[in-house]
């Protein structure tokens, strides 16, 4: 087969992909970039949209929230998730596993709203933890947990720790059992092992599922919307309040690509670091 006709081939096998990265990621961000410049219809360019995200301080704590709020939903999600795939992949044993996988996908198989409003439900003033802990005398009146941040980052800790648990658990299962018996006949311990050879090898694994969840909780309006509601404003919903009561598309799609670029730089960050660890 001649080179010509090899590259021909190619083209037409990533045509596909790069038609869609256009039409579905390229064009819109151009739109938004577009509109951002355009905060009032009939005049020229102006950057008012990003100045006012500079300068009015409820928009610079929306971001600084939603980092907060985010960081903590990763890092709790990591510590948990991390245990649960080890004891999937090590303690359970092989013929429970395909079943404790199943229930621990159980989350994917309801919408973010079903899941959100369950835990309203649980969270509520008269919900289940408050009734309960009053039932038993552990608390004189209701406490205030829905409507918080904390209610936030249990809703979201309760999808994202499945999602990294799938992702640790196939890191885990890749590992050849030749480590540790290395390990253990080097004469390392458990916790050694574990420290000094476990850890560092799946750190990619974590990482890559650290930074998803980063992605999907950061831009995520539902969950923040119905558990934390509007004491405590996320950047997502800053930006739909923008464009529902304002109708103001131009400070949205600022906002928008502001959240854009910070999801970049974390990227960024992640693929560096990732890079650095494997030289």
């Amino acid at each position: 087969m001649s080179q010509a006709s090899t590259s021909r081939i190619g083209w037409a096998s990533v045509t596909p992909a790069l038609l869609w990265t256009l039409v579905f990621f390229v064009v819109p961000f151009v739109a938004m970039g577009v509109m951002s410049l355009h905060p009032r219809a009939g005049e020229g360019l102006s950057l008012d949209a990003y100045a006012q995200f500079f300068t009015n301080p409820s928009y610079w704590h929306a971001l600084i929230n939603s980092l907060e709020v985010t960081l903590i939903v990763t890092a709790v999600s990591v510590l948990l998730a991390y245990p649960f795939a080890w004891i999937l992949a090590f303690i359970v044993p092989e013929r429970w596993q395909r079943l404790a996988l199943m229930l621990a996908v159980l989350p994917f198989w309801t919408s973010y709203v079903v899941r959100s409003y369950s835990w309203l439900l649980v969270l509520a003033e008269k919900g289940v933890v408050n009734s309960t802990l009053v039932n038993l005398g552990l608390l004189s009146e209701p406490i205030q947990i829905a409507n918080t941040r904390t209610a936030t980052v249990i809703g979201f800790v309760h999808f994202f720790v499945m999602l990294l648990t799938l992702t640790i658990y196939a890191n885990l299962k890749q590992l050849s059992p030749n480590y540790r018996k290395a390990a253990a006949d080097l004469g390392a311990s458990g916790v050694q092992t574990f420290i000094h050879v476990i850890l560092p090898l799946t750190l990619p694994g974590i990482m890559v599922g650290a930074f998803l969840t980063f992605v999907l909780a950061i831009g995520d309006y539902i969950t923040p919307q119905i558990l934390g509601g509007n004491n405590e404003l996320l950047m997502p919903q800053l930006i739909m309040m923008q464009i529902g009561r304002r109708g103001d598309f131009a400070s949205a799609s600022a906002l928008s690509l502001i959240l854009m670029a910070v999801v970049t730089l974390a990227y960024l960050a992640c693929a560096r670091w990732l890079k650095i660890e494997r030289a």
